[in-house]
């Protein structure tokens, strides 16, 4: 159970228990809390005992109150997503998760998904601009599509996931971005497209949630280690011929 003597502030219950129950400590969700509220939280789980505390979608001046609270030394920020770790987390894992990137105008959803499972104590690999468009490149690197559980990450019409899932025998973790043209509706068209892929074993997200792909693909990565040994998916994943 969480530590009754752990202070709760006036405007947040930090969760100490969390990293019992689930696995991993609590991790802030940025928006809409001032730089104030955040430094209170993330110092509150860290005398909790959680050592490195994720915030998500954190702005330049949040971001620039933990640098000043904690240290340069302490906080690792993304350029691109408005992620920000305070803390150290060593890769607790072997199993690399694939991270699979459509184009560069997905990086920054890619990025919160690698930091992400940085937090969690968990390797990834990039394999970035394999988009559809060009289908020959991610054919190119097929043989990295291995480990317990793969995350794919694609805007406009959010085909990806589909492929990538006819080439592998691991869960496909499909993370829609917001970016397409007028008729993408704001990620909405490659959510749909995802939600409707005939490869088995795709899984959805919401729209650029790169945190909670992230997060589901640690668990089975988690999950699959606790066995020993690798999963099915630690074989090649070469198209059949």
């Amino acid at each position: 159970m969480a530590d009754s003597s752990a202070k709760n502030l006036d405007f947040a219950t930090p969760d100490h228990d969390r990293a019992r129950r689930c696995g991993h400590g609590e991790v802030i969700f940025g928006a809409g809390k001032t730089p104030e509220q955040t430094v209170a939280i993330t110092r509150a789980l860290r005398d909790g005992g959680q050592g490195c505390v994720l915030t998500t979608r954190a702005s330049p001046d949040q971001v620039a109150a933990l640098r000043d609270a904690f240290g340069d030394a302490d906080v690792v920020a993304g350029h691109l997503s408005g992620t920000v770790r305070v803390g150290k987390s060593e890769p607790a894992f072997d199993t690399p998760i694939p991270l699979v990137c459509a184009g560069t105008s997905d990086l920054p959803v890619a990025e919160e998904a690698a930091m992400t499972c940085a937090a969690l104590g968990h390797r990834t690999r990039a394999i970035n601009d394999v988009g559809v468009a060009g289908l020959h490149r991610l054919m190119e690197r097929a043989g990295e599509l291995n480990g317990n559980a793969i995350v794919v990450i694609a805007g406009m019409e959010g085909a990806l996931p589909s492929v990538v899932g006819g080439l592998v025998d691991v869960p496909v973790i499909a993370v829609p971005t917001s970016v397409g043209y007028g008729a993408s509706f704001g990620g909405v068209s490659a959510m749909l497209g995802m939600l409707n892929s005939c490869a088995s074993g795709v899984t959805v997200v919401n729209i650029d949630n790169g945190f909670g792909g992230a997060y589901a693909a640690c668990q089975i990565n988690r999950l699959a280690s606790r066995g020993g040994g690798s999963a099915p998916g630690q074989r090649s994943a070469k198209p059949e011929r």
